[in-house]
């Protein structure tokens, strides 16, 4: 005798369509191949209750098994002879049953909704194998911390995985703080037949004693001499690839700032940012009576005021 469909699900004939749906997943889940390899019992019972909801989670489909128009396997049923109706065949159907042998699609209760609940969705998507789906493998999370310059000019870093391992990833010239970079196939292993997930590196980039960054150009301030802000000269001045000359005018006040292009970071278009030096007037520790009585000589016959507009 063929089984009951509803008994397959654990349902009642008077089950509703949520009901219907929850059994399903809860069924499928528990015995998808995937889940369970080389069950043979399992992968059978998988068959069933696919069978089952195909038919019970479809309206029309339902109505026909509850008439008795279709059987279990969604296959039309022969008609029988009403000997009341003087012969004539019974009240079936004569629509024909649409879908594939054994039942229709899946419609509502597809298999990524059931694998995204068994198997989470943080790698997301997955491939059909020859049990049905396999999920793809999980990404997986990385931070990494790098310093200013490793960030700007790029590097070679070695990433310690919790189980001992390790992953070499090249730091790309001008990358961000907090940027996350993607390293395919780098994730937990997908199932029999399925990609693999990735891994994602999120970089924290470590403050610099002297530089900044603002978008693509390099921040400094630059201390200077007060003779040097006086009298000009040409002073030497720190970048991220070394140390160039640069040439401060006469009469340069505190906060005047100078742009050195091409030294800042190498965008994602190719462009060189630029770095850009705010000169900062710093006075000697000691201020001995020679500077003093200069300076106060100097005031008597040139005072001036700086707010002056």
């Amino acid at each position: 005798m063929a089984e009951d469909l509803y008994e397959i699900l654990g349902v009642s004939r008077g089950a509703t369509e949520d009901e219907i749906r929850a059994a399903f997943r809860k069924a499928a889940k528990a015995n998808h191949p995937d889940v369970n390899p080389n069950n043979a019992g399992a992968a059978e019972r998988f068959k069933k209750i696919t069978a089952a909801n195909d038919i019970l989670s479809d309206p029309e489909k339902r109505r026909q098994y509850d008439a008795g128009e279709i059987d279990a396997k969604g296959d039309m049923r022969r008609p029988q002879w009403n000997r009341a109706a003087g012969g004539q065949r019974g009240p079936f159907s004569a629509r024909g049953f649409e879908g594939r042998p054994g039942g229709g699609s899946f419609e509502d209760f597809s298999f990524s909704d059931i694998f995204s609940d068994v198997f989470g969705s943080a790698g997301g998507g997955g491939r059909r194998t020859g049990h049905g789906f396999a999920p793809r493998g999980q990404d997986l999370r990385y931070s990494l911390e790098v310093d200013f310059l490793e960030a700007v000019l790029g590097a070679k870093k070695r990433v310690t995985l919790p189980d001992g391992g390790v992953l070499d990833l090249a730091v790309p010239e001008g990358v961000m703080d907090g940027q996350t970079l993607r390293l395919k196939g780098k994730g937990t292993h997908g199932g029999q037949g399925s990609e693999p997930g990735d891994a994602l590196v999120e970089i924290k980039v470590r403050p610099h004693p002297d530089f900044k960054r603002d978008g693509d150009d390099i921040l400094l301030d630059l201390p200077i001499t007060i003779d040097e802000a006086v009298l000009g000269g040409r002073v030497e001045v720190p970048t991220p690839t070394g140390r160039v000359q640069l040439n401060i005018p006469k009469g340069s006040s505190s906060g005047k700032t100078f742009r050195l292009k091409g030294k800042g970071v190498r965008g994602k278009n190719g462009a060189q940012g630029d770095q850009l030096v705010t000169v900062k007037i710093v006075l000697p520790q000691d201020i001995d009576d020679s500077l003093s009585y200069f300076f106060s000589e100097w005031r008597q016959k040139h005072a001036y005021d700086p707010g002056r507009r």
